[in-house]
C-alpha cells in the first residue's frame, strides 16, 4: 500500500489543506466563537471526520463536534442576465474547553 502524502517534516497530511478552505468571519461567527466554536468554509465533498481530523492536524487542537450546513447559491442579476452564485458547505467546529485557534494569523 502506499504512503500517504506528508509535508516533509510534519505531520500534516496535505489533503487536509483540501478540506479546510478558509475561516467564515461573521457576526454570527464571531458570536459564535465566545462559546468556543469556530466556522470555515469547507469542500463541499468533505465529511464530518475528514474536517475534524484536518482541523485537529493544522490547528493542533482537540475538537469534540462538528456541524456542516450547505448555503445554497442565491440567484442573482448581472447586466439584466440571471445567474446563480455557487453553493458554499461550512462546518461550525466546537473546540474542547480551553482550547482556541485564531483565524486571523495564517496556517
Amino acid at each position: 500500500m502506499a504512503k500517504k502524502p506528508t509535508i516533509k517534516g510534519e505531520g500534516i497530511d496535505t489533503r487536509h489543506y483540501d478540506v479546510i478552505l478558509a475561516p467564515h468571519i461573521t457576526e454570527k461567527s464571531t458570536i459564535i466563537s465566545e462559546h468556543n466554536a469556530v466556522v470555515f468554509k469547507v469542500a463541499e465533498s468533505a465529511s464530518k471526520p475528514e474536517i475534524k481530523a484536518a482541523v485537529e492536524a493544522l490547528f493542533d487542537v482537540k475538537v469534540t463536534a462538528v456541524n456542516t450546513l450547505v448555503q445554497k447559491g442565491k440567484t442573482k442579476k448581472w447586466k439584466g442576465k440571471p445567474y446563480r452564485r455557487s453553493d458554499v458547505k461550512k462546518a461550525i467546529v466546537t473546540l474542547a474547553e480551553g482550547q482556541s485557534i485564531d483565524v486571523t494569523s495564517g496556517i
